[in-house]
């Protein structure tokens, strides 16, 4: 002990100066300014940069923003109207004016249906195409285009669970390799459609086409399933609808408790990451009751 204890008159000198030396620095430390007395911002290099940060990110949001195709607005699907920033009311508005067999056959009367604003139909009406006998009457073929959307009632319709190959053909737009598709996806299920909405499930039908198809044929005899109770199915029932997986199954049960309750199978919408676009044919095989 005494060893590390005892130290000589030429060690403490030595430990005295180097504690006067940390106060020192210390003392520096704390005390002096060491900033420079003035900084120099360049103003245009500084606003250089923030316009090339602002066109990174403008070539970015280009990048995620959805692409429009041209497209026939008489043929909105409540889903295309919610990707393309239509309300509800909106939406609604075309879908009521198109139920009464009437057609929009121009930007103007689209905006007098759907009561959109001017600078939302300046934004989407460059992509409105509408038929050729619409935008040349002269063209001759108006017609047929009149006689091919000529309404029919429902007894005047086929039974689209039982249509075969060859009627399926006559309709304008289905060759042999959609009608098949049609007929292999039907069979999918014992006892066939539920309802007209699935044919938007059969790839390759466009909304032009499955129009066509449901002015002949409609479902009659809808494949009979038991519904689910929205309010009260579990996760292991929920998965077993078409486009539901646990996962979302979690989310509607989540949601389900916090709102004490679905009150419409449209609140379905608002659950996360819900496929919206698939909303009609999940709500086939929902009720309330």
């Amino acid at each position: 002990m005494k060893s590390h204890l005892t130290f000589t008159k030429q060690q403490r000198s030595g430990i005295f100066i180097f504690l006067l030396l940390i106060i020192a620095f210390q003392c520096i430390y704390f005390f002096v300014d060491f900033t420079e007395g003035n900084i120099y911002l360049d103003e245009d290099e500084i606003s250089k940069f923030e316009r090339e940060i602002d066109s990174l990110r403008l070539v970015e949001h280009q990048k995620n923003k959805p692409i429009i195709y041209p497209f026939n607005p008489n043929y909105i699907t409540d889903y295309k109207g919610y990707t393309l920033g239509m309300s509800n009311e909106e939406i609604d508005r075309l879908l009521s004016f198109r139920a009464q067999d009437k057609w929009v056959n121009s930007a103007q009367e689209f905006q007098n249906v759907t009561k959109v604003s001017d600078s939302f139909l300046a934004i989407i009406s460059p992509y409105f195409q509408f038929p050729e006998w619409i935008t040349n009457p002269k063209s001759g073929t108006s017609n047929y285009k009149i006689k091919n959307f000529e309404s029919k009632t429902f007894a005047q319709k086929q039974d689209l669970n039982s249509a075969t190959a060859e009627q399926l053909q006559k309709i304008n737009g289905i060759g042999e390799a959609l009608s098949d598709r049609i007929i292999k996806y039907r069979n999918k299920f014992n006892g066939g459609f539920i309802a007209d909405i699935q044919l938007q499930d059969v790839y390759g039908l466009s909304p032009e086409v499955i129009e066509r198809i449901l002015n002949e044929f409609t479902v009659k005899t809808p494949r009979a399933i038991e519904k689910l109770n929205l309010n009260t199915a579990t996760a292991n029932q929920l998965v077993t609808i078409q486009y539901i997986d646990y996962e979302i199954a979690h989310h509607i049960i989540e949601r389900r408790t916090l709102i004490e309750g679905y009150k419409s199978l449209d609140d379905l919408l608002k659950v996360k990451n819900f496929p919206v676009n698939k909303i009609e044919i999940i709500k086939l095989y929902l009720t309330l009751e």
